[in-house]
């Protein structure tokens, strides 16, 4: 296999033709020549059912995607990553977000040392923590319960949790309440706190580090607020709990140390939620519905560890993506989750494949000669139908689709649910099949409108589909999207999980905070365009 340029492997020259051979094959075709199509290009493992039917694929095809897997060495990779070996390796650690959620009971070795014990411990903190909270236990310094909690995170310390504490809304408490900032503009904490009461406010400070520049800030505008409503400074820290790697910074900040619950180096943001990141949603919906949570990752997990590939739902959206982007030239992919308690999900989606598969460069240091990770984006459905999937089904650009749904509402209301699903799958419908204007000659249309109401379908589309939205689905979600990552960062020989893209932005703005603020002056290898950036806005901010 070469490492430095998948195009020259046989496997991908032989999909390259492939795809050249069938580039005129239309869905229609498909599935006009085989009326079992959409049975057969489905699959149901974790009570999870993936449609795949209206992708241009064949049977060809997907074998052609396992052969290219299997060159890869996409089988030891796994293995590799369940074995806790080191693959994070511009970083020098294990990958093992996986671990958080293993119910196996056995050991988990890193260095030599099981860190499954430490899991454990930590959990059961956070569920007495959590049950402090939700029996009213859990007072401020002036005796009341604390109700309305305050996430200080960003990134994977924010998107997890707050997309958790929405997915699963239905199963939280209502006399408890739940805030999340992220952003380092000062109005989003303002705004928060605005109508907030320091006697019963708690602040959640998720960082691994627990020296991110924006959760600092906030961190110390937060114990601002509680000082400036009279907060005594010998109380701060019965306000404030913390999950992060460095618990002796956390305790440097005041938090009191019954209050740290500690997560790992070998924990990515992005693939937190499981660890004491948690922490909010584990207050919100409770310990047992916590833990249903991450049965339903570990399920997720046994599934794509031991799956065959023609069955294994996280190595079929990955293939299928690789098909997209390596062979059809796509961009971008589009998240439509037909529920509205999944309204974060698209953004968490956004952290966890862009931050991950974002990158240029193979896993020796060199140019890749091929495209990786595309732009994900999307929003909830029915909404997404009258914002932007005109350019879906008309514009020049086509655009793979996830359609996620379930078969039944937590909020059942007359027949809108229904309504709701009918949507879902006319759209996938739409793009696959669009509409000709030999179907339209019957309509009574003008020929000069024709052109106009013409629709090319052929435009790509999975539908996935689970019963209902509970804890154990939500898990079983997260992972099959987790893993799917990692196949596609494998198949692309890429580093998926560190982030270095995230650094340089932070180290510049390090150096240009002392020029805004006036006390230093230009550096020598200062650009124009920044100098005059910052002139032009320190002149305003005097006048």
């Amino acid at each position: 296999m070469d490492r430095h340029n998948r195009t020259r492997t046989s496997e991908w020259q032989a999909l390259r033709q492939h795809a050249k051979k069938n580039a005129k094959l239309h869905l229609s075709d498909l599935f006009a020549a085989d009326p079992e199509r959409g049975r057969r290009f489905s699959v149901t493992a974790e009570g999870i059912h993936l449609d795949y039917s209206k992708h241009p694929v064949t049977s060809e095809t997907m074998e052609l995607l396992f052969r290219l897997a299997r060159a890869c060495g996409l089988e030891s990779e796994i293995d590799r990553m369940f074995g806790a070996e080191k693959i994070n390796e511009t970083e020098n650690r294990p990958v093992l977000h996986w671990a958080l959620r293993d119910f196996s009971g056995k050991a988990v070795r890193v260095d030599g040392a099981d860190v499954s014990p430490a899991i454990r411990q930590v959990r059961e903190r956070m569920t007495a923590a959590a049950e402090k909270i939700r029996s009213s236990r859990w007072l401020s310094p002036g005796g009341r319960p604390l109700t309305h909690i305050v996430n200080l995170g960003i990134g994977g310390s924010d998107l997890g949790p707050q997309m958790a504490c929405q997915a699963l809304r239905f199963y939280s408490r209502r006399d408890l309440h739940f805030y999340f900032v992220s952003n380092l503009d000062p109005t989003h904490l303002a705004e928060t706190l605005r109508p907030l009461s320091p006697e019963n406010t708690l602040f959640v400070i998720a960082s691994k580090t627990f020296t991110t520049q924006e959760t600092m800030a906030n961190a110390a505008g937060a114990r601002s607020w509680l000082l400036e409503h009279s907060v005594p400074q010998a109380a701060l820290s019965g306000h404030f709990a913390a999950a992060t790697a460095n618990p002796q910074a956390a305790l440097a900040f005041g938090v009191a140390p019954e209050n740290i619950f500690e997560f790992w180096e070998w924990v990515g943001g992005r693939y937190s939620l499981a660890s004491a990141v948690g922490l909010p949603v584990m207050m919100a919906i409770g310990p047992e519905r916590f833990t249903e949570m991450l049965r339903g990752y570990w399920n997720m997990d046994n599934h794509f560890r031991s799956s065959p590939w023609q069955t294994n739902l996280p190595v079929l959206l990955a293939l299928l993506g690789i098909w997209q982007v390596n062979f059809h030239d796509a961009h971008t992919h589009a998240v439509f989750p037909y529920d509205q308690y999944l309204r974060r999900f698209p953004a968490f989606l956004q952290q966890l494949e862009m931050e991950s598969n974002g990158k240029c460069v193979d896993r020796a240091g060199r140019a890749t000669r091929y495209s990786t990770g595309p732009v994900l984006w999307g929003e909830p459905g029915t909404n997404g139908q009258h914002a932007f999937f005109q350019m879906l089904h008309q514009g020049t650009q086509a655009v793979p689709c996830d359609f996620i749904g379930f078969c039944r509402s937590l909020n059942p209301y007359k027949d809108h649910h229904e309504q709701m699903l009918a949507n879902m799958f006319a759209q996938s419908r739409a793009l696959a099949f669009g509409r000709s204007r030999a179907g339209l000659a019957g309509e009574g249309i003008p020929e000069t409108l024709l052109p106009f109401r013409e629709f090319p379908g052929n435009r790509p589309s999975n539908t996935i589909l689970a019963e209902e939205l509970t804890p154990e689905v939500l898990g079983k979600l997260i992972a099959l999207y987790e893993h799917k990552v990692f196949v596609q960062g494998v198949l692309w020989n890429i580093f998926s999980f560190d982030q270095w893209g995230v650094e340089l932005g932070k180290s510049l703005a390090k150096k240009i905070l002392p020029r805004l603020a006036g006390n230093a002056e230009t550096a020598p290898d200062e650009d124009s365009s920044t100098r005059e950036l910052i002139t032009y806005c320190r002149c305003r901010r005097r006048q």
